[in-house]
């Protein structure tokens, strides 16, 4: 196993959680302690024996504390090859000590940037000594252990208690992998911060980097491994939500769950509220209400037949009365702001049933990066932020739409933005009465979501399809009359697309003719 004692250790760290205890646990080693700075006050302070970096280096720390450990004997002692015999003459002949293990922690430079530093104390919080000292460390693997991060002392403490005070090469190899993947990820924080400061939309090179929050049990499908890696970008959802039941969630429930939240997210919780139910990343009903229970029964009453099984999405914290309702039916995740206690016990009922409290709305306007792989790379975008309202409309047609069409306007264009392209949607009255997704095109978008309104009549009895008096979205413009005709067929009374199509004029005397009032919003939501 190559196990190696350590005999002499370098601590400098900025995040002291835990070091006092630890270091006092290499004492019972015998382990000289070198550090620097405020580490070495720290331990002096815990009654340890310190070695300080000047007393090794002859040169004081100087320029701020920005060279301290820049210096041959530091970086020697960590890098000499154990056993070599030319490394072992150069440690004698310049009096190095050879350092076994190295605990070094960052400057906060992510914390500091992300709290809105400006340029030059976000410039002085990044490390140099430290990121050098934990390459050179790691790079020595052979005969140097390696500690991060604060959660690492216990799994060296154990190694050492079962090997006489030594560490063994997997060990030392595995925290080597972790100390490149922090400097990595240290490095691509500064440098995407750069790039923002000096209004760089596409760097010549972007770097992305993630901490393993979860690894799942696979991917789309069985076959297929997959994990959860949580980045820099602070944004309430599947990343900040606290699982209060139900097994541990798929890669699907994790997609699904943050479609739904995003799109919930599009609506003021002060005003009404939401609720979503997705299925396969698509909402199957959507709508607004006095109360989360009164928002589910309209979202249900869309295609209750597509939702069992779905995901379910509030805007607001989770009562009783809801949650009463959605557990009626098989569901596989809720997500919401919050639950009340009467909520959450009426959940636990249902032990597969996943309650996630999220502790908070994502800010639809805010922005942020979406990436996806590609052969060879990837694609990056900004995320879809754009939000229509009343003023941006422009009525096309002779008819003007009324009020209450208007208000189901804007929330079916809002819909649209969150279900793949392309995509149609009919809504009435604050709901989705039906919603045509992911077609090659429009046409059978729009056919789909009528067909699936009118078969829902049916189930429910009813003479005529939830269409009727509906008003509908749609994602993009249409190329053609061919869409709008099948949306007038269908019973709606108003339109709502982005406009800008060659045919634009054709389309707009089609809906004249049908007796339709259109708005055009000049923004388009194709989602792929």
């Amino acid at each position: 196993m190559d196990s190696r004692k350590i005999a002499r250790a370098l601590l400098s760290v900025s995040d002291k959680t835990g070091l006092a205890d630890f270091a006092k646990a290499l004492g019972g080693y015998g382990v000289e302690i070198i550090s620097t700075g405020g580490t070495a006050k720290l331990l002096r302070e815990a009654g340890l024996k310190v070695i300080d970096v000047a007393e090794i280096t002859a040169v004081p720390e100087m320029m701020d504390g920005r060279v301290k450990t820049l210096h041959p004997k530091i970086h020697g002692g960590l890098l000499a090859v154990r056993g070599d015999e030319a490394h072992e003459r150069a440690l004698q002949e310049h009096a190095i000590p050879p350092i076994d293990l190295l605990v070094v922690n960052l400057y906060p430079f992510e914390e500091t940037a992300a709290g809105g530093a400006d340029f030059d104390n976000c410039i002085k919080t990044i490390d140099i000594g430290g990121v050098a000292l934990i390459r050179a460390g790691a790079k020595n693997n052979a005969s140097v252990t390696v500690v991060t991060e604060p959660s690492d002392y216990a799994r060296v403490l154990a190694e050492m208690a079962a090997h006489g005070g030594a560490t063994t090469l997997p060990l030392r190899k595995a925290l080597a992998a972790k100390a490149f993947a922090r400097t990595a990820a240290y490095d691509a924080a500064i440098s995407t911060w750069f790039a923002q400061v000096q209004g760089e939309q596409n760097p010549e090179r972007r770097v992305i980097a993630g901490r393993l929050a979860e690894e799942l049990r696979y991917g789309e499908n069985p076959h297929q491994s997959a994990a959860f890696y949580r980045t820099d970008d602070k944004r309430f959802g599947v990343d900040t939500a606290a699982q209060l039941q139900g097994k541990e969630l798929s890669y699907n429930n994790l997609n699904d769950t943050d479609a739904a939240y995003e799109l919930v997210a599009e609506f003021d919780a002060n005003v009404s509220a939401a609720v979503a139910i997705i299925k396969h990343a698509n909402p199957c009903g959507v709508a607004l209400g006095r109360t989360v229970a009164e928002a589910y029964a309209k979202a249900l009453a869309c295609d209750p037949v597509s939702a069992f099984g779905g995901i379910v999405a509030a805007n607001r914290a989770l009562d009783a009365e809801a949650a009463r309702e959605i557990v009626k039916i098989f569901t596989e995740v809720i997500i919401a702001p919050d639950a009340s206690q009467e909520a959450k016990a009426i959940i636990a009922e249902k032990k597969n049933l996943r309650l996630l409290l999220a502790g908070g709305l994502p800010d639809p306007r805010a922005e942020s990066l979406i990436f996806r792989s590609l052969a060879g790379g990837f694609l990056v975008q900004g995320r879809d932020n754009g939000v229509v309202s009343e003023p941006d409309l422009k009525v096309v047609t002779r008819r003007k739409p009324s009020r209450e069409e208007l208000a189901d306007l804007l929330f079916a264009f809002t819909v649209a933005k969150h279900v793949k392209s392309n995509a149609i949607v009919y809504a009435k009255d604050g709901a989705t009465v039906g919603i045509g997704a992911g077609q090659m095109s429009r046409v059978d978008a729009a056919r789909m979501a009528a067909w699936k309104a009118e078969d829902t009549a049916k189930a429910r009895g009813l003479s005529t399809s939830l269409t009727q008096g509906s008003v509908a979205a749609s994602d993009a413009f249409f190329p053609f009359p061919d869409g709008l005709q099948v949306i007038a067929q269908a019973g709606a009374t108003a339109v709502i697309q982005p406009g800008g199509s060659m045919r634009d004029a054709d389309v707009i005397a089609a809906a004249d003719r049908a007796g339709l009032a259109m708005v055009f919003t000049g923004m388009r939501h194709f989602r792929h």
